[in-house]
Parts: structure tokens; C-alpha cells; sequence
């Protein structure tokens, strides 16, 4: 079955190009089965590698496809890789994006863009499926590069409305700064190691001493490669402008897979960061840092999207809090946990725009349980995931992620609590002003309300499900469990292990640190339940009564504004004084003017082709003379 891998990225590109080739003459119906069917049978062989991966000996395969690059000492061959690392990612991107796919058959029926949004969609899988297969760094920035390409196209999907395209350019830019960081890790990685072959530089890297300047050098820039594709701070800012896609993209990009592609890459290059414990503290310090922030910002938002884009963004932030600490199996289990619950998220807001005739200010909802029954169940399955609580998944991966900050970093253990309040505040705020209370919506809003369609209600029960059960999979000693997960991943993360130190908390310590994180998270929720449901409290429209902190909150703490101030419009008039002075005034002004040259003289030299045969009779006398003159000074 392993050797079928090829088959998982071929379905999707295959339904990529049939839809896309065809997507004007094939019917709605045929097309959202075909790109969904393509999906299902990626899932299908990747469960049977999974199986077979799981109960083999050899938990490593490379499968080579071809050579695609030879020159001189380089040789990248176009092959994949297949260990319980990407194995797990594989049922992600495939699980997840097929139960996405399937709602979207619902959610954009009406859309007249409906083919050529289900093509889009199966590029994006491809591409990420190339991301998490590739054996080597090439291949994967192949994938890497793919999926950003997506993202523009999925993120301006309703391109007519400019600030859409807009928020497709911003996502597209501030990726390319990060990707430049990758792109110079990988040429960095080839003079240091002589190839990009993951299974030639590991080996070789680890033998290397802990602290050596080149490694230090290479994770910087991974990691920058990293900020800007799973938005952490400075480069944070465009995913939250990117829930201007359909609200499937949001979940599928943004919540999924795209997004956890830099925990992805750093969880792959662990040994390397192991090795450089500088990089992993500021990975560390960025990633809580950003968490807090993050948070921060999804305590006053009204858009029930943009809250939960904050909330990936702070999810994020605990992922890279568990890598920097060394928490790589955490980090990954959260990153499965997320996928659940996230898109869950994402996929129940979905559900309530539909409903609400694409309202998606929670100002104007309110009283929705009733009317949303499966919509509001399943989504408060996702919250409780989310915020912490046991024994729903986010529970079981928060902690392991927060008890290995505790022994790296006190600080970092108490910062990273505060975020889970805060998450557990605001996400239980959004789920009480949108499904609690009474209806603030319009009359004829009332009057459209309704539950989705079971082609969109359905994933959402399985994702609902998933959520609930999905952290039994790394149930930890302490709780009674063996940690599968963990064992699962022991091969990927051996290196690493032997050179870091061992978790060593004992009991005692891990049920006061689960009982601190619980107790905030609970206490957290009830005081949203007594804001907004007993006091029925409604957040202001204006920004007269909201107080000064709550209003920085709001308007992001202005980084878009302070980004357009220090680097777009210096950059704007960079690009205006290049255009007008150099370009147009200079180099075209050069061009121009030998052009104009030629002209004007051009112009004199036809005056001489009189037509008037006297006038040539003397200028052949002329000539004669002057031959003579010549003749007379060169004897």
C-alpha cells in the first residue's frame, strides 16, 4: 500500500484539472461529487498506509518517483516520505478537507462561481499534500509555494469586492517574506550539508554540536519561513484580513492545514532546532507572545469570523510555545486537536451566516439555539475543545504543551494560562451572543432562519465528534493512559529526545497544573455566561462608550495602520520617486532622448534631398574639391 503513495496527491490533481478544464460546461451537481470523490480516495489510501505504517517494523519509507534535478553534484530526485509524521498528516489534510469539501456542496450551491471554487480547492489539496510528502526541502517548497498560490486565489475568490482582493494581495505579500527566509535556509542547508535530502542532513546534523552558529542560522531563517505561513508576530496581520474567502476556505486554509504548515516544517527539522536553543527560545517568546496578543484582539471582536481568526492565530502561538519548549509531540497533538475543533468552528459560523442570510456581526444575532439546534450543539462540543475543558481534545493537548513550558520556564507557563482564560472568555462570549438571549436580528432575518442542510450539518457532527474523543489519543501517565501519540511519533522525534532533557514532573505537580488551567478556563466561562446571557449585556457599535483599552483591543492595536505607516507608505514613496525620477525622468529620459536625436538630425540630413539637379551638380564639385584637398595633404 506504501508504495501507492503517489495515488493520494494524483486524485486531487486530477479533479483539479477536470473541474477547471470543464468547469463551464459540467453541471453543479457532478462537479461537487467529483471534487469530493477525488478527496475521499486520497483519505482512502492514506488510511491504508496508515494501517500498514502502524503495524510495520520499518517506520521510515522513502519512495522515489524520478530524478528531477541533476546538475554538477546536485540531484534532487522528486520522492516522497512516509513516516507516522506524515502519515498523520496525511488523514488531516484528507480527512478534514473531504468532510470540508462535502459541506461546501451545500454552502456554495448558489454560488455562480461553484466550479471553478471546487478546482481551487482541489489544487489546494494537491499542493499541501505535496508539502507534507516531500522527502526533501525542494519538494516541500514546492508545496510550500503551492498552497500559497491557493490561498491568493481562494482568499479573493468574490474578487469584484476590492477590499477581497485586497486581503488576497496582503496574504500573498506578507507569505513572500517569509517564504524569501525559507528559500535562503534551503541554499544555506545545501552549502552546509551538500544536499536537501531529509534523510542525508538529519543524520549529519546530528552530529553537530549543540550551539553551532550555522544551525543557529539555518532554524532562524525556517522559522521566518514559519512566522509568515502560520502568522506569528510581526507577520500575523493577514490572516485574520483572509476571512474575507467563503467561510469552507477559512476553515480548510486557515484552521486545518495551511496555517499549521511552519509547526509542520519546524516539527519535521526538529533535530535542527534541538541543536539550537537560541532559535527555540525566541521560537518560544514569539509564539506566546503572539498567543497573548492574539487573544487580546478576540476579546472585543464582533465579527463572529474574525474572532475565531484571532483564535487561530493564538493557537498558533501555543504551538510554537510547545516546539520552542521542546514539546514536539504536544505541539503536533495540538495541531491534530486544532484541526478538529477549529474547523468545527469555522464550519458552525458558516452555518450561522447561512442562516442569517450572511450576517456575520454577533451584535445582530442572538437567540439562535433553537432555530440552529444542530448548529449550536455541535458548536459548543468545539468551544469546550477549544477552551480547555476535559475531557474534550484541546484539553489533553493544552496541558501537555503548558506542563512542558512549566519545567522549561515558570514565566512561560503562567503567560500561557493567562491565554487559555482569555480563549476560554472570549470563545464562550461569541457562542453566548450569537445562540443566547433574545433575537437582535431583523424581521426578516427571523423569518429566513433556519438549520443547514445536511450536507453541511453532517460534517459537522463527525468534526463535532472528533473533537469530543479526538485527545484520547495522547491520554498521558498521569491520567492513566499510555500516550499512543507519543509513542506513534517516537522514531520521528528519537534524535531529538537523546539530546533534550527528559519531562520529569511528578504527579502531584501535573494535577495542580491541569487543576490551575481548568479552574481559569471554568471560571472564565461562567463569568461570560453571567456578562452576556444573565445580564444580557450587548458590546457597544460606537467607540464613545468603549473604554480605552477595549478600544485599542477592537482596532487591533492598530499594527495595519502602523504597518502602513513605517513600511507601505515609505515604500510607496520609494517606489514613486524610483518610478518618476530614475525610471521615467532618467532611464526613459536617456532612451527618449537618443531617440529624439536621431530625429532631429534625421530631419537636417533630409534637407539635403532637395530633388534640385543644379544643387547636386554642386555638391559633386564639392566633393571633387575636397578629394583634391585630401590628396594634397597626404602626398
Amino acid at each position: 500500500m506504501i508504495n501507492l503513495v503517489w495515488l493520494i496527491p494524483l486524485f486531487p490533481l486530477i479533479g483539479f484539472l477536470i473541474t477547471g478544464l470543464y468547469r463551464n460546461v459540467l453541471p453543479k451537481s457532478f462537479v461537487g461529487y467529483l471534487g469530493s470523490s477525488t478527496i475521499l480516495a486520497s483519505f482512502i489510501v492514506s488510511v491504508g498506509i496508515f494501517l500498514e505504517l502502524n503495524a510495520s517494523d520499518i517506520k521510515s519509507f522513502t519512495i522515489p518517483l524520478f530524478n528531477w534535478i541533476s546538475v554538477g553534484e546536485l540531484t534532487i530526485a522528486f520522492s516522497f516520505l512516509i513516516d507516522p509524521l506524515s502519515s498523520l498528516m496525511l488523514l488531516i489534510v484528507t480527512g478534514i478537507g473531504f468532510l470540508i469539501h462535502v459541506y461546501s456542496i451545500g454552502y456554495m450551491q448558489h454560488d455562480a462561481g461553484f466550479n471553478k471554487y471546487f478546482s481551487f480547492l482541489n489544487l489546494f489539496i494537491f499542493f499541501m499534500l505535496i508539502l507534507v510528502l516531500g522527502s526533501n526541502y525542494v519538494i516541500m517548497f514546492i508545496g510550500w509555494e503551492g498552497v500559497g498560490l491557493c490561498s491568493y486565489l481562494l482568499i479573493g475568490f468574490w474578487f469584484t469586492n476590492v477590499s477581497y482582493a485586497s486581503a488576497a494581495k496582503k496574504a500573498f505579500i506578507m507569505n513572500r517574506i517569509g517564504d524569501l527566509g525559507f528559500l535562503i535556509a534551503i541554499f544555506l542547508i545545501y552549502s552546509t550539508f551538500g544536499s536537501v535530502e531529509f534523510g542525508r542532513i538529519f543524520p549529519e546534523a546530528a552530529k553537530m554540536a549543540s550551539g553551532n552558529n550555522v544551525l543557529i542560522l539555518i532554524t532562524a531563517l525556517l522559522f521566518i519561513g514559519a512566522i509568515g505561513k502560520s502568522a506569528q508576530i510581526p507577520l500575523f496581520t493577514w490572516l485574520p484580513d483572509a476571512m474575507a474567502g467563503p467561510t469552507p476556505v477559512s476553515a480548510l486554509i486557515h484552521a486545518a492545514t495551511m496555517v499549521t504548515a511552519g509547526i509542520y516544517m519546524i516539527a519535521r527539522s526538529n533535530i535542527l532546532f534541538t541543536l539550537a536553543p537560541q532559535t527555540l527560545n525566541v521560537v518560544s517568546i514569539i509564539g506566546i507572545s503572539t498567543s497573548i496578543l492574539a487573544a487580546t484582539i478576540a476579546l472585543t471582536q464582533t465579527d463572529i469570523k474574525k474572532v475565531l481568526a484571532y483564535s487561530t492565530v493564538s493557537q498558533l502561538g501555543y504551538m510554537f510555545l510547545g516546539l520552542g519548549v521542546g514539546a514536539y509531540t504536544g505541539a503536533f497533538f495540538h495541531v491534530i486537536t486544532h484541526a478538529f475543533f477549529k474547523a468545527l468552528l469555522f464550519l458552525g459560523a458558516g452555518s450561522v451566516i447561512h442562516g442569517m442570510s450572511n450576517e456575520q456581526d454577533m451584535r445582530h444575532m442572538g437567540g439562535l439555539k433553537s432555530k440552529l439546534p444542530v448548529t449550536f450543539f455541535t458548536m459548543m462540543i468545539g468551544t469546550m475543545a477549544i477552551a480547555g475543558l476535559p475531557p474534550f481534545s484541546g484539553f489533553f493537548s493544552k496541558d501537555e504543551i503548558l506542563a512542558h513550558a512549566y519545567q522549561h520556564n515558570t514565566l512561560l507557563w503562567v503567560i500561557g494560562v493567562i491565554g487559555a482564560v482569555l480563549t476560554a472568555f472570549y470563545m464562550f462570549r461569541m457562542m453566548f451572543l450569537t445562540f443566547f438571549g433574545k433575537f437582535r436580528g431583523t424581521s426578516d432575518q427571523n423569518h429566513h432562519l433556519h438549520e443547514s442542510p445536511k450536507s453541511m450539518t453532517v460534517p459537522l457532527i463527525i468534526l463535532a465528534i472528533l473533537s469530543a474523543i479526538g485527545g484520547f489519543m495522547g491520554i498521558p501517565e498521569v491520567l492513566g493512559g499510555s500516550h499512543w501519540l507519543a509513542n506513534f511519533l517516537a522514531p520521528v522525534f528519537s534524535d531529538s529526545a537523546s539530546k533534550m532533557d527528559k519531562f520529569s514532573l511528578d504527579h502531584n505537580t501535573e494535577y495542580i497544573l491541569m487543576a490551575v488551567s481548568v479552574a481559569g478556563s471554568t471560571m472564565a466561562a461562567i463569568y461570560a455566561y453571567f456578562k452576556y446571557v444573565r445580564n444580557a449585556h450587548v458590546p457597544v457599535s460606537d467607540n464613545v462608550n468603549r473604554p480605552a483599552l477595549a478600544n485599542l483591543s477592537f482596532h487591533k492595536f492598530y499594527f495595519d495602520e502602523i504597518y502602513r505607516a513605517v513600511f507601505i507608505r515609505p515604500l510607496d514613496a520609494l517606489s514613486n520617486f524610483f518610478f518618476k525620477v530614475v525610471d521615467k525622468s532618467g532611464i526613459d529620459g536617456i532612451v527618449n532622448g537618443f531617440g529624439s536625436s536621431a530625429s532631429e538630425a534625421s530631419r537636417g540630413f533630409r534637407l539635403l534631398q532637395s530633388g534640385n539637379t543644379g544643387f547636386y551638380i554642386f555638391m559633386m564639385v564639392v566633393g571633387i574639391v575636397a578629394l583634391f584637398v585630401y590628396g594634397f595633404y597626404t602626398i
